[in-house]
C-alpha cells in the first residue's frame, strides 16, 4: 500500500487541507481543545502534515491519544486511517513490543494490523487501519442474541491467534475489541498493555520482565496492592499475603505474641541524604498468631510487598489477578471474555465496577460464590478468609432477572443481587505456599462496596397500567431479539470462561469447539 503526499495547496499553518467546503463546517464541529491536540501532533511530528489530514480525535487512554486521519493513495482514492499517539513517556521497549505485535500477530484473524509508524524524537504514532464501529455501551440495549453470540465467538477467535503467539493481551475489554454493526466486522486493538507468556513468539515481550517491578497506575482507581493505609478496625476487608512455611513448623503457642510485648519493630538505616523513607523490616525468626483469622498484626503490617502484575481495567481483572499470583496467563484473557458475555446477556455495561481489588474480589464472590473462590484460590497458592459464606448464584436466573429491568440513565451499574452480601463480608487473602514470595503489607478497605440500584416503586391506576404497557412492549422487543431462546450451552460456555480456576479454565481455543458455536 503507497500512499501519496497530501497535496499542500491550501494547508494552513497547522496542517489542515483548507478546501471551501470544509474550511468552516470542520473548523465548527471540531472543539477548540482537539483542535489544539491536532496542532500540537503536527509540531510534534511534522511528517504527519505531509501525508496526512487529521480530521478529530477518537480516543483517548491513559497512555495514548487516538486521532482520525485521511490519506491520500496513488490510486488517487482516500482512505482513512487511525493515528495511535503514544504518550512521551512510554517506555522505549514497551512501544516496539506493541509495534511487534501488531506486525507479527495483526492483520488477520480479527486482530488489527499497522500500516505505518512515524518518530521524531520521544514522539512516536502508529498507524493503524481505521475500521467504523458502534461502543457497547451505546447498543447493548438493542443487541440480539444472535450478535452476542458472534460477538463472542470472534472475539475468541482473536484470543486463539494470538495466544498462539505467546501473547497476553491483559486489557480485554469491549473498548478494545470493536464491532461494525452493519458489516459485522470485529477488531481487537490495543496492545499497550500486553506480556509475553513463557514460550512466546514476540522477542520484546521477553524484554519487558524488568518493566514490570512497578506497575503503571490507573488513573482514578487506587492500588491497594502497593500501598499500605493506616490499620483501622472500621474498614471491612483486608488483604494480606504472608510467608507460612515457618508457621507450620513452629509450635503454635510460640507464635502466641500478645499486643503488648510486640512493641515498634526494628527498621533499616539509611544515610541522612536518602529522600525516601526506610523501608520496615520484620526480625528474623519473628512469627505472627493472626492467620486465618480477620485480624493483621504489625509484624505482617511490614512485610515486604509482593511484586505482580495487576495491569488491567478495574473490572475486567481475573481473580487470580486481583489476588496477586505472581503466575499469569492467556487464562485472564479469558476471563475477561467471560465478564463481556456475562454484561451482554445481563444487558448490563459494565458489570462490576469497583474502586480497587477488595470489592472487585467481593463483587465477583457474590455471583461464583465464596466456598468456590476459595477452593479456587487455594489451587494458585492464596488463602481466603471470608467472615461469611455467600451462595453461587444461577447465571441463566441472574442475567435473565437483570435483563427483565428496563435500564434508566440512573441506574446504577453494578448489579449485586444482595446489597448486604458486599459490604458485610471480611476478606483476607494470604499467601499458601512456601514457594511464594515474602508477604506483603496488610490493606483494609472503607465499607464503601457499590449497591444495587433501587427501584422506584409506582402507585396509581395510570401509573400501574402504563407500566404493564411498557413491560409488554419489552417483552415483545425481547422475544423479537431471540432472547426468549438462549439455548442452555450459553450459560454452560459463561460458566467455563468465569471458572475460578485459571487452571481449570477454558481456553480459547476449546471454546470455539464449544456446542454453542457447533453451526459456526
Amino acid at each position: 500500500m503507497e500512499i501519496s503526499p497530501v497535496c499542500t495547496e491550501g494547508i494552513s499553518s497547522n496542517g489542515f487541507t483548507q478546501t471551501k467546503s470544509d474550511r468552516g463546517s470542520r473548523r465548527s464541529k471540531i472543539p477548540r481543545d482537539v483542535e489544539l491536540d491536532i496542532e500540537s501532533l503536527y509540531k510534534s511530528i511534522p511528517q504527519l502534515t505531509k501525508v496526512f489530514r487529521i480530521i478529530d480525535k477518537i480516543g483517548e487512554g491513559t497512555f495514548s491519544s487516538v486521532y482520525l486521519g485521511e490519506a491520500q493513495m496513488r490510486d488517487g482514492k482516500r482512505e482513512m486511517f487511525a493515528l495511535k499517539h503514544l504518550i512521551p513517556t512510554s517506555h522505549p521497549t514497551r512501544i516496539a513490543a506493541e509495534l511487534q505485535c501488531l506486525t507479527l500477530a495483526g492483520g488477520r484473524e480479527n486482530v488489527i494490523g499497522v500500516t505505518y509508524c512515524f518518530r521524531k524524537e520521544d514522539h512516536v504514532v502508529i498507524v493503524m487501519p481505521y475500521m467504523e464501529h458502534q461502543p457497547i455501551v451505546e447498543i447493548i440495549g438493542s443487541l440480539s442474541f444472535e450478535e452476542v453470540r458472534l460477538y463472542i465467538y470472534h472475539l475468541l477467535k482473536a484470543l486463539r491467534h494470538i495466544h498462539q503467539f505467546g501473547i497476553i493481551h491483559r486489557d480485554i475489554k469491549p473498548n478494545n475489541f470493536l464491532y461494525n454493526r452493519s458489516s459485522r466486522k470485529y477488531a481487537l486493538v490495543d496492545f499497550g498493555l500486553a506480556q509475553g507468556t513463557a514460550d512466546t513468539q514476540i522477542e520484546l515481550l521477553k524484554d519487558l520482565t524488568g518493566l514490570r517491578k512497578v506497575p503503571r497506575p490507573v488513573f482514578g482507581e487506587r492500588n491497594l496492592n502497593s500501598c499500605a493505609p493506616a490499620p483501622s478496625t472500621t474498614k471491612q476487608c483486608a488483604i494480606k499475603t504472608e510467608q507460612v512455611k515457618s508457621m507450620r513448623t513452629e509450635d503454635p503457642a510460640t507464635r502466641r505474641l500478645s499486643a503488648a510485648s510486640r512493641g515498634p519493630l526494628p527498621v533499616r538505616t539509611q544515610s541522612s541524604s536518602s529522600s525516601q523513607k526506610p523501608p520496615r523490616t520484620v526480625q528474623q525468626g519473628l512469627t505472627c498468631n493472626c492467620r486465618l483469622t480477620d485480624r493483621v498484626c504489625n509484624i505482617c503490617m511490614s512485610r515486604k510487598q509482593q511484586v505482580a502484575p495487576r495491569a488491567g481495567t478495574p473490572g475486567f481483572r481475573a481473580p487470580e489477578v486481583l489476588t496477586k499470583c505472581p503466575n499469569q496467563g492467556t487464562a485472564i484473557d479469558v476471563w475477561s471474555a467471560g465478564v463481556i458475555l456475562l454484561s451482554l446477556l445481563s444487558g448490563r455495561y459494565p458489570f462490576f465496577k469497583a474502586s480497587d481489588d477488595l470489592i472487585a474480589l467481593t463483587q465477583i464472590m457474590t455471583i461464583r460464590g465464596s466456598r468456590e473462590t476459595i477452593q479456587a484460590a487455594k489451587a494458585f497458592g492464596k488463602a481466603v478468609v471470608c467472615s461469611r459464606e455467600l451462595p453461587r448464584q444461577d447465571l441463566r436466573t441472574l442475567c435473565e432477572t437483570l435483563r427483565g429491568r428496563r435500564p434508566s440513565p440512573d441506574d446504577d451499574v453494578t448489579p449485586l443481587p444482595d446489597a448486604n452480601t458486599a459490604v458485610s463480608p471480611r476478606l483476607k487473602i494470604q499467601d499458601d505456599t512456601p514457594t511464594h514470595r515474602p508477604p506483603e503489607r496488610t490493606l483494609k478497605q472503607h465499607k464503601d462496596a457499590e449497591t444495587p440500584p433501587k427501584q422506584h416503586i409506582q402507585t396509581g391506576s395510570k401509573e400501574t397500567v402504563h407500566k404493564q404497557s411498557s413491560q409488554t412492549d419489552l417483552e415483545v422487543e425481547e422475544k423479537e431479539r431471540g432472547w426468549d431462546r438462549v439455548p442452555d450451552e450459553t450459560y454452560d460456555l459463561l460458566d467455563r470462561l468465569l471458572d475460578l480456576n485459571p487452571a481449570t479454565r477454558i481456553t480459547a481455543a476449546q471454546a470455539l469447539q464449544h456446542p454453542l458455536f457447533k453451526d459456526l
